[in-house]
Formats: C-alpha cells, structure tokens, sequence
C-alpha cells in the first residue's frame, strides 16, 4: 500500500470526546461494542442532544479519530482515542469536551476502501515506511471520516482516510 498523497498541514484544531485504555479490551475489531464504537456513539448522542453548542465549525461533514500511542501501548495495548470535529477557531467550548492540537505537520495519507478498512493497515503503513524515504514523525495518527464513508453496516462501499505524520528518514553517512 502506498500513500495516495503526502503533504503539509497547517495545525489542526479538534473538538470532541477520548478514551484512554485498551480500546479493545471489551470487543476486538471494528464493532460498535468495543471502546471505540461506545466513544462514537457517545460523541453522537452528545451532537445529537447539544446542536448548534460547538462554534467555528471547519466542515460538518467530517470527523476525526485520532489515535495517540503511549508508553503502555506495546506492552498492554493502552492509546488514547480521541473522536471529533475540526474548529477553525476555538470560542465557547463546552465543558464536556475536550480540545485536541495537532501539530502542523507533514503527512502521509493512504485512502482504504472497503475491506481494506478492516485489514491490519498499520502493519500494511509500517511495511511501506520501512521501505520509502520516510520514518514516523510522531506518535498519533488520525482517521478522517467524510461522506464517503458509509458505515460499519455499509463497508464495502465505505471509504476513509489515514493520516500518518511522517518526516524523511535522517541519512548519516
């Protein structure tokens, strides 16, 4: 698999809900009974019983879900799940929310399609990492979903983008 582009991004402001733990720890893989279904489904309900509460929206048809690797995830599977929208500026956020910054960064987009979504993608990035110019940048990475995505109900005609920050890999000689 490789990225289907790979460019710069300004900072990146987020709205929205985590997790911290072993998101599988309840039901492994894409469900909406493990950690990651449940913060959906509670980002969603939030949206659904708060419209209008969350200001400077960039484009309400996308959302982000950003995974944040920490010193357990090797060893005990624990990340941080972050899932929300992106803001253009941040006024009036609601207590119950969470603010997430993501760095301006270089990144590596791989688009997956249908099952591709299910597939074991990180090992898939890690493998044409190894190989390209390029090494990881950061520990986090993100989804964005848009309308292309059409659920977990609908995934072979779903589609979804990865973002990997990425930098050249250092050459010394």
């Amino acid at each position: 698999m490789k990225p289907t582009k790979i460019f710069d991004s300004k900072e990146i402001l987020l709205v929205g809900l985590s997790f911290f733990g072993d998101p599988f720890s309840t039901n492994a893989g894409w469900t909406e009974e493990n950690e990651i279904g449940r913060l959906w489904n509670r980002w969603c309900k939030f949206l659904g019983e708060n419209p209008g509460c969350i200001q400077h929206i960039k484009n309400d048809r996308q959302s982000y879900e950003v995974h944040v690797e920490h010193e357990e995830t090797a060893s005990k599977g624990h990340r941080e799940v972050f899932v929300g929208i992106e803001v253009e500026k941040l006024e009036n956020v609601p207590v119950d929310l969470l603010v997430k910054i993501l760095p301006a960064a270089t990144y590596a987009v791989f688009t997956l399609k249908g099952k591709e979504i299910f597939s074991d993608w990180p090992k898939i990035i890690g493998e044409w990492m190894s190989s390209s110019e390029y090494e990881s940048a950061s520990h986090f990475g993100f989804e964005l979903y848009d309308e292309r995505f059409k659920g977990l109900d609908k995934i072979d005609d779903s589609v979804l983008d990865v973002y990997i920050p990425i930098k050249k890999k250092s050459t010394n000689s």
